[in-house]
């Protein structure tokens, strides 16, 4: 249960670019250079936690936007008597819709699988659906978990594998793959809302040093403001967690977000081709 502290806020500032590779992405002008940007995700709000701001930013440059969401989030409550399973998809059903909204997002899809079952689906049917979607959209950059699933959340890893098997079969030439990573500067800072929200599973984050991140955006105010009327969009998720740290409090945590390229990526050739 979370108290009403109002965590004290750290400033924000942007990370020094260091010894960065070409293409990094760091500022709101880079995202257009990510082109079309499929996110494929397990839960409703994950795909806004994780990107929401990269995906408004990309949205207000002219860039198509795609969500994949793996299943409706139907657990996803501490009170199951109060939001029965039914009753909960069915609202965070809405709410998604409502979220990608604020965010310009137009396309979205779902894949129809229950929350927490994602490791019960058989694989080849869960990557041949993604898979089927990678081709038909022939996105640039596909946004999605990486194999730790960031909070370490059994149906974000999976879905990780998912993703990164259906790029590998249909992902066109010169798309990137780009999973969500916490850096190593930023989980001190939040440590203790982490610890008090629940929000990883023992042993993780998994933290990743800044020369190795492919985008470090720290969101412009505007966007993270933004950002924070999507999340307010799914009230069953972020209204209790948005009271218990003020709005000032909640924006400054959610307002950076993180990807690395996928380690030992493939050089894509041609749809199913690689070298």
């Amino acid at each position: 249960m979370l108290d009403d502290t109002v965590q004290t806020v750290p400033a924000r500032t942007a990370a020094a670019p260091g010894h960065r590779a070409a293409g990094v992405v760091v500022r709101p002008g880079d995202v257009a250079g990510l082109g079309t940007v499929l996110g494929v995700w397990a839960h409703p709000d994950d795909e806004a936690y994780l990107s929401g701001g990269l995906m408004a930013i990309a949205r207000e440059a002219g860039s198509r936007v795609v969500c994949v969401t793996a299943t409706r989030g139907e657990l996803g409550t501490p009170d199951p008597v109060a939001w029965p399973p039914d009753r909960l998809g069915a609202a965070r059903t809405v709410e998604l819709a409502r979220c990608l909204d604020v965010l310009g997002v137009r396309e979205h899809h779902w894949l129809g699988y229950h929350d927490g079952e994602c490791s019960s689906v058989p694989a080849e049917e869960a990557v041949a659906r993604v898979a089927d979607l990678v081709g038909r959209i022939a996105p640039d950059t596909v946004l999605t978990f990486g194999p730790d699933g960031i909070t370490g959340h059994p149906d974000h890893q999976v879905v990780a594998a998912w993703a990164a098997a259906a790029f590998d079969r249909a992902a066109p030439s010169g798309a990137r793959l780009l999973q969500a990573a916490v850096p190593a500067r930023r989980a001190p800072r939040w440590s203790d809302v982490s610890a008090r929200l629940g929000v990883y599973q023992p042993g993780y984050p998994v933290t990743v040093p800044d020369e190795q991140l492919a985008v470090d955006l720290v969101l412009p105010p505007e966007t993270a403001a933004r950002k924070v009327r999507a999340l307010a969009a799914q009230a069953t998720q972020t209204a209790g967690i948005m009271a218990a740290m003020g709005i000032d409090g909640y924006t400054a945590w959610v307002g950076e977000e993180a990807f690395v390229e996928r380690p030992g990526a493939a050089v894509m050739t041609g749809r199913g081709a690689r070298r």
